[in-house]
């Protein structure tokens, strides 16, 4: 018999519970604990992608810009017509609400129940969203630049970085890899990689310039023990390329978020704990709140066996149902994740 025991809340922790509001495909959905790392599971179609997006939104206080990758990442496009009888494609906006509910009246809520600060929930209405023309200008700039642009950040918005369930491009892996460069973050990462590349020595950024199409942009290239000519990243398989872009996104999500979809691929399941050691590691000392989701039970099982062994970071695992009345989740404690692992209890 599982059990579950009361937790602590972390005063650091940006949302140490979540509710959602009538945000896509949850009408309403109430998790009473996050902890520093957590880790959601269920069947397909439940909605763990879904609570993702809404921490992205909720760390961008409903910015426009983000709400948009969400809607272009999951493909939710519209075809609108111009003034001048043109057509055009942009964000469908309503795709964003429960039910593609297009009423201004219905509000997507996201934040924390127990934080009492004024910014602890965000609202979004329709009415507060672009209409369809400043759609189409906001489509075409995430061509070029992807997030939030700096000088439209807000100071209430949070860090927070997507990976998953893909690889992270190249060009992203740059970006991420200007903001460690020469400090202590970037050995991180490669001790990150040699968790499945041991051979790796060094790792550089190269390409650039004008025009790309000469150069092949901007990637990463390893140095490899022996061998005098550096190989792409890619080159060493998606694992490696998956752990050395976690390595990144977790450097650059410091005190904010990082959200990862599908934590399981590419991490064949020999490393899996070596996997969730360094995360839950580098969430304690970056003070990073991560939430990902999987489907695997050997990322479950290595998640479980790491939580429990670090006393420093709270680590809570939730299984997310649906019957008739909705979506509600199911919470395991340390102390029930201790019971999994040594039981092998299926918790998918």
């Amino acid at each position: 018999m599982l059990y579950h025991a009361r937790m602590v809340v972390d005063e650091r922790l940006h949302l140490p519970d979540l509710l959602i509001e009538n945000f896509r495909g949850i009408e309403s959905l109430t998790l009473p604990h996050l902890g520093h790392v957590t880790l959601l599971t269920g069947k397909n179609g439940v909605g763990k992608s879904t609570v993702l997006e809404a921490v992205r939104a909720y760390a961008a206080q409903g910015h426009p810009a983000i709400l948009n990758e969400v809607l272009t990442g999951r493909r939710e496009f519209s075809t609108f017509t111009d003034e001048e009888g043109e057509f055009f494609v942009a964000p469908d906006w309503s795709a964003l609400f429960h039910g593609r509910s297009a009423s201004k009246k219905i509000e997507i809520i996201v934040g924390s129940q127990k934080k009492k600060t004024k910014d602890a929930r965000i609202k979004i209405q329709r009415s507060s969203l672009p209409d369809e023309f400043e759609s189409r200008v906001l489509a075409r700039r995430r061509r070029f630049n992807r997030g939030v642009p700096k000088e439209e950040r807000s100071p209430k918005m949070i860090a927070c970085e997507p990976l998953g369930p893909g690889l992270l491009t190249d060009e992203r892996m740059a970006v991420l890899w200007d903001e460690v460069a020469l400090t202590d973050d970037e050995s991180q990462a490669l001790q990150a990689l040699r968790l499945v590349y041991s051979d790796a020595e060094r790792v550089a950024v190269i390409g650039g310039g004008q025009p790309p199409i000469r150069t092949g942009g901007r990637r990463v290239v390893v140095r490899i023990k022996d061998q005098d000519i550096p190989v792409p990243l890619r080159s060493l398989g998606d694992g490696a390329a998956r752990l050395f872009g976690l390595a990144l996104a977790l450097a650059n999500s410091q005190d904010g978020f990082l959200v990862i979809d599908e934590a399981e691929n590419g991490i064949y399941h020999s490393i899996q704990r070596n996997y969730w050691r360094m995360v839950l590691q580098a969430a304690h000392d970056n003070n990073v709140q991560v939430i990902a989701t999987t489907h695997s039970w050997d990322c479950v099982r290595a998640f479980a066996q790491e939580a429990v062994e670090n006393d420093e970071v709270n680590g809570v695992l939730i299984r997310l149902e649906k019957d008739d009345d909705g979506i509600y989740p199911i919470e395991y404690s340390e102390k029930d994740l201790k019971v999994c692992a040594e039981q092998g209890i299926e918790v998918r």
